[in-house]
């Protein structure tokens, strides 16, 4: 059975990329829809950087045909200032509008946005309606389970919020105090998943790192789709990795050093037609470890590939790392 958000088809138990910061970004996300991805979400844009016309948020606002179904993910603590941004937003012509209430980190949910709108739901609600009001476009919401373990209310929020319009609703199994640590608890989700008043999809997201957790939980949890986040950087290739498992029950073959070699010049050639060849250069740099993890004597190209400032002498590298470790 195809699952839909709106009149978005994303097939049968649709694999999600995470909206990420200094993470998803295009080029990142070019690789990962190459792998299978089947909806993807921008890094989070503050409400407050679109409407001040912020370069660093504007920028985060492209996206590409290629790219679709893709969500513009917004945050903001002022209702009036996600409604204009959610405007701005929607004129970038994205697949649908996602906002953020799951984000743990001091400098968003210590500002009132993100996970902190666990502590207020009467606020989130007329936020979410009031973005659900200001866009002909899909809403959908990403959040977590409660703002710490005596306040695990996402049973009620995920009613709420589908009372005022939403059209599908992520869940990272963890509290906002839980932070990233623990494990993911999918037994909430499950009952959100199991409630029979809730008619929109439900996503889960939490500590799925490999293809047979991804099976395994889709058969316990009986969610809709899986987000993916930490488990696909570097490593974007976990997406066709999951669906041959889910289509054949084979392991697929870890990708040799050709392919992440191959993999990693793609995103680098988008990280530098998208941002410039400096900035290209610096921020493919935390992806390196990444993309080789795991990879015996591969550390003295890792500290090569972090200090070169050219170009042709990054790929030049690449190409050594290919013709000089044994797999």
């Amino acid at each position: 059975m195809s699952v839909a958000i709106g009149d978005i088809n994303l097939g049968t138990f649709p694999l999600l990329l995470a909206p990420m910061e200094d993470v998803s970004d295009p080029p990142f996300r070019f690789v990962c829809k190459q792998e299978g991805a089947d909806m993807m979400y921008t890094e989070f844009i503050s409400s407050e950087g679109l409407i001040r016309d912020a370069a660093k948020s504007r920028q985060k606002l492209d996206i590409f045909e290629y790219e679709r179904p893709i969500g513009i993910q917004i945050f903001g603590s002022d209702i009036a200032h996600m409604q204009d941004a959610t405007e701005i937003a929607t004129e970038a012509n994205p697949s649908l509008i996602d906002i953020n209430y799951g984000c743990p980190v001091k400098n968003v949910a210590c500002r009132g946005a993100g996970a902190s709108l666990l502590q207020d739901i009467p606020k989130m609600i007329a936020m979410t309606k009031a973005v659900v009001q200001s866009t002909h476009l899909p809403v959908t919401v990403k959040t977590r389970l409660g703002w710490n373990d005596d306040t695990k209310n996402i049973e009620e929020v995920a009613e709420r919020l589908q009372d005022v319009g939403i059209k599908a609703l992520t869940i990272h199994g963890r509290t906002r105090a839980q932070m990233y640590k623990g494990e993911a608890d999918w037994a909430l989700i499950r009952s959100v998943k199991e409630n029979p008043s809730i008619q929109i999809p439900i996503f889960g997201n939490g500590d799925i790192d490999s293809a047979t957790k991804a099976l395994a939980w889709r058969k316990e949890y009986g969610v809709d789709g899986i987000m993916i986040g930490r488990a696909s950087i570097g490593n974007p290739w976990i997406f066709r990795e999951i669906k041959h498992y889910f289509n054949t029950g084979k392991i697929l073959h870890p990708p040799t050093i050709a392919e992440r070699i191959a993999i990693c010049k793609t995103h680098l050639s988008k990280s530098l037609e998208w941002k410039g060849e400096r900035t290209g250069i610096f921020e493919m740099r935390r992806h390196y470890a990444n993309y080789f993890k795991g990879i015996a004597n591969f550390k003295p190209y890792r500290m090569r590939l972090v200090t070169l400032e050219r170009v042709e002498d990054i790929y030049s590298t690449l190409d050594e790392i290919e013709a000089q470790i044994n797999e």
